[in-house]
This record gives structure tokens, C-alpha cells and sequence, in this order.
């Protein structure tokens, strides 16, 4: 009886089942663990490579910086691997993919230049403008030397160290070799040659050559074009790469330069404005203003013509017009002799992006004109046109469009202001998209201006940042792995 219930009983198996019910348990738990820890852990792992890399690249732009600057002839730099490979791209396939390509361009009244600048940031804009007197274009190919794990890019390009992480967007580790303070860009261009790779879980040194004579690529002596002080109007640097994003972001967080992206070219575009030529100087019947500090509310300083007779008929302009036009805008100052010794003026302000109408000035009064002095063939006038005792009256009746602040209806068509401040208004209005050229005309009758005995003084507060000087250079850089 007692053998009996012995074998009955299940005490035994419990103490079995608690045993296997642990260890299922703990076996689950750690499978659960090992499933969602282990990407995470190869994750971490490959941040670490990526981190060890970046600061290997960081060591080698500075010793490469010591070669391309002469201060030695060769260093080498040691990579490990890991996993990834390195590569060296310094050939003409590499260089169709990672080149500068730097545009300068001076403003003009022919067509070309306009279709230029409304298409300017775009990869190879300017290819079918090369051949224009005031199109000045150089380049140079950069090549790179990169390390690649997975989908994760490290590079050096252009003096630079850069990272590309999988989703294509990239930063900038070391900044590249390109600096600009608003007045000069100094930018040395280098030349990687060379294409080979290394791979596999093992260490590459990198080893860095140049015969440390740079190329000048600007300025050039033997060239009309490419001089100090620019005689351009636009600056426009074209960084073709696949760090064009870090590039980019790099040119935006300097003071003085801004840049965009045509992303279907993998290519940075970096504009800069170069101001023209400020002073006084003989009048000529063409001449340029820069583009204006829009935060000055009265940038213009001086904007004066010292007008002197041509003959024996005296200063006598009949319907003078000194114009500028800058895409849809366009503004004209008439000056016409009016009696025998005044000169009257009437403004006229056009914007067909805006309105179909026109704004129209003319002086205010009997008494708001330029006085001529003198007779004859040596009559002379001074148009001021910042005269601030000068004043006009809105004579259109068509309402405005360009003055948000200044109420003009047709119960208050004489709505009056000075010279100054009409002036200053249009001249910010017209070159707010950058440097325009006015010409001077006497349509109807002969020119009345004797142009060698007259002047023209002119200054101005520029946009901030724009380039005077430009000094590019390329550096040759022979790169082999072993």
C-alpha cells in the first residue's frame, strides 16, 4: 500500500518542471536580448570604426597641409581598415565627379547675359557663354581620398575632410582650404592623382607627395581678364562633389558668402558680388552701380553729374535720359532745359513683374529744378540727384506699387518728397539683384554733353562681402597606398 502511493505521488515532477520552466525562461530572455542588442552592439561598432577613421582623416589633412604648403616633401598617414576600404580617386573618371569650376562674369546689355543669370545655378550654366569677351571660366579637378563601410563615407576633397552617412546627406569634419573675408577669396585647390584601393580587416598607410610648386590659376599676367582688383560683377564658384551638401553648409556659415545646391549635379554654387568702381571720374555714357546695402535706409552718398556744354548751342539737353534697366524694373531720370538757365528733372519707375503702370515725378514747384550757369559753349549745371532741397510730386494717377509706406491716391496726387528720398527708394528697388549699368541718351535731338569736361561722382554703401580680390591656386598631390 505504502509502494503503492509512492508511486502516485508527484512531488517529484514538480521539482523537474520549476527546473525546465527556468531555464525556457532564461534561454527566451537572453534570445530576446541577443535579437534586439545585436544590431544595436554592430551599430555601435561601426559608429566607433567611423570615429576612429574621421580622426585618422583629421591627422591626415594636417600632415597633407604641411606637403601641399612645402614644409615637407612627403608624410604618410596609417588607416585601419576594418572591414571598409580606402580609395584613392585622383583620376579623369574621379574628377568628372569632384572638380571646381570658377565663373567670372561681367555685366552686360547683351541677351546672353541675361539668360546666363537666370539659369546661373546650374552645373555647366555656363558652356554656351564661354566664348563671350565678358565671361572669364577656369577650373580645376580635386579628386579624394575616401574610406568606405557599408553605406558610411569618409573623405578628403579640396583640403577638407568630410562624412556621408547613408542617407546622403553630408558634414563637414575639417574645414577645406577655401577662405574668404568679405574683401579677398584665397582658395587653394588640391589636386589629388592617383587610383588605387586597399581592403580587407588589416592597416594602409597613405602616403602623401608634392614637388611643392603650386599652379596660379588667377590672377594671370599674361591675361587681360583674369586681374586685381576684379573688373567682374559676379564671382561664382561651382564645387561639384558628393560632399556638395557639406560644402554648401560650409560656404553659408561664413560671414560674407552664401550658397545653394543644384542637386541633380551633386554641386555646390557659392555667389559672391563684386562692387564697381566708386569715385568721381569723367562722365561716360555708360556706367555701373553695385548692389546696395539693403539694410542702410539711405546707401547712396553720392550721385551727382557735373554736366559741361559740347558747343556753341549751350547746355541745352531736350528729353535726357540716363536709365538703367535690371529684369522687369526699370528707371529713368529726364533731365530737359526748361527757359534759359534751369533744368528740370521728372522720374519715371517701372516694374512690369508688379503693375503695368508706371510711377511718375516731376518737381514739386516752380522753384525745384538745377540752376544752369554761364553762356554759351561754357554753360554748366550740377544734377544732384540726392538733392535733398530738391523736391518732387507723384504726379500718376495710377496708384503705386513700390511704396508700402507712403499713401498716393488720386484725391492726394501731390503726395511730395525730396530728391533724396525718392532716389534712394528706386536706386535700392533696381539693384537689388546686383550691379546694374545705366546709359545716358539725348534721343530726338544731338547730345548737348560735352563728355571729356564733365563728371560723374559716385559712392555708395555696397552689399557687405563683396570680393575685390581673387587668388586661386592647385596644388598637384601624389597619393599611393601600400
Amino acid at each position: 500500500m505504502v509502494v503503492q502511493n509512492l508511486l502516485r505521488s508527484e512531488k517529484a515532477v514538480s521539482a523537474v518542471v520549476g527546473v525546465m520552466i527556468i531555464l525556457a525562461l532564461t534561454i527566451t530572455s537572453t534570445s530576446v536580448i541577443l535579437l534586439y542588442s545585436a544590431p544595436s552592439m554592430k551599430n555601435m561598432q561601426e559608429m566607433a570604426t567611423a570615429q576612429r577613421a574621421e580622426q585618422a582623416f583629421t591627422v591626415f589633412d594636417s600632415r597633407t597641409s604641411k606637403v601641399a604648403l612645402g614644409e615637407s616633401p612627403s608624410q604618410t598617414t596609417s588607416f585601419s581598415i576594418m572591414d571598409g576600404s580606402v580609395s584613392v580617386k585622383g583620376d579623369a573618371n574621379a574628377y568628372q565627379n569632384s572638380q571646381i569650376v570658377v565663373v567670372c562674369a561681367q555685366l552686360s546689355e547683351g541677351s546672353w547675359y541675361t539668360s546666363f543669370m537666370n539659369n546661373r545655378f546650374n552645373w555647366n550654366s555656363w558652356e554656351p557663354y564661354e566664348s563671350q569677351p565678358n565671361m572669364t571660366v577656369f577650373e580645376s579637378p580635386m579628386g579624394s581620398i575616401t574610406y568606405t563601410q557599408g553605406d558610411r563615407i569618409i573623405g578628403y576633397e579640396g583640403g577638407g575632410v568630410w562624412s556621408k552617412y547613408p542617407t546622403g546627406k553630408a558634414v563637414m569634419i575639417s574645414p577645406p582650404e577655401f577662405h574668404y573675408n568679405g574683401e579677398t577669396l584665397t582658395l587653394p585647390i588640391m589636386k589629388i592623382k592617383g587610383n588605387e584601393v586597399f581592403s580587407g580587416r588589416t592597416d594602409v598607410a597613405v602616403t602623401v607627395n608634392s614637388n611643392n610648386m603650386p599652379t596660379v590659376l588667377y590672377p594671370d599676367p599674361s591675361s587681360t581678364k583674369k586681374v586685381n582688383p576684379l573688373s567682374s560683377d559676379k564671382v561664382l564658384i561651382y564645387i561639384k562633389s558628393e560632399f556638395y551638401t557639406a560644402w554648401a553648409d560650409y560656404a553659408n556659415s561664413l560671414t560674407y558668402a552664401s550658397a545653394t545646391t543644384d542637386d541633380a549635379n551633386q554641386t555646390a554654387i557659392v555667389e559672391l558680388e563684386v562692387l564697381p568702381e566708386m569715385g568721381k571720374d569723367q562722365l561716360k555714357q555708360t556706367f555701373k552701380i553695385g548692389t546696395l546695402n539693403d539694410t542702410n535706409p539711405a546707401p547712396m552718398w553720392d550721385f551727382k553729374f557735373n554736366l559741361e556744354a559740347k558747343s556753341s548751342q549751350g547746355l541745352n539737353p531736350n528729353n535726357y535720359q540716363i536709365t538703367a534697366t535690371s529684369g522687369s524694373k526699370t528707371l529713368t531720370y529726364y533731365v530737359q532745359k526748361s527757359g534759359n538757365s534751369r533744368l528740370n528733372l521728372e522720374i519715371a519707375y517701372k516694374d512690369t513683374a508688379i503693375s503695368s503702370t508706371t510711377e511718375t515725378w516731376q518737381g514739386a514747384t516752380s522753384a525745384d529744378y538745377f540752376p544752369i550757369s554761364g553762356t554759351q559753349a561754357d554753360q554748366s549745371a550740377t544734377v544732384d540727384l540726392l538733392s535733398s532741397s530738391i523736391n518732387m510730386a507723384y504726379i500718376s494717377r495710377n496708384g503705386d506699387f513700390s511704396w508700402p509706406d507712403l499713401v498716393i491716391t488720386k484725391d492726394n496726387i501731390n503726395k511730395t518728397q525730396s530728391l533724396n528720398t525718392v532716389s534712394q527708394h528706386y536706386m535700392k528697388l533696381l539693384t537689388m539683384d546686383g550691379s546694374v549699368i545705366f546709359n545716358i541718351q539725348s534721343p530726338g535731338s544731338s547730345d548737348p554733353v560735352d563728355y571729356s569736361e564733365s563728371t560723374l561722382t559716385l559712392l555708395y554703401d555696397g552689399m557687405p562681402g563683396s570680393i575685390t580680390y581673387l587668388h586661386v591656386s592647385r596644388n598637384d598631390l601624389e597619393v599611393t597606398l601600400s
